[in-house]
């Protein structure tokens, strides 16, 4: 892949995750009615960060992926099942 289209990948996966986590806060901030559409945001950005962490490898912040995605996919279970 040209170096070009890398970094655009790179910046499309951070702002992703960004507009993800901020409209998870935003969810957050309406109350309980959005539950768990604000998990399942959170997750949505955490997977975008996770895979640009990865990718520029940027291990501490892959770490924070990591584990807010799990925690993350436990809430998610423990609404829908």
């Amino acid at each position: 892949m040209p170096q070009g289209t890398t970094m655009k990948l790179n910046d499309v996966l951070q702002w992703a995750g960004a507009v993800f986590i901020i409209v998870g806060h935003v969810f957050n901030s309406i109350g309980p009615e959005t539950y768990p559409y604000n998990i399942a945001t959170f997750a949505a950005g955490t997977i975008f960060f996770l895979t640009w962490s990865w990718r520029v490898g940027n291990t501490p912040q892959l770490l924070v992926n990591i584990i807010a995605l799990g925690i993350g996919v436990m809430g998610l279970y423990r609404a829908w099942i």
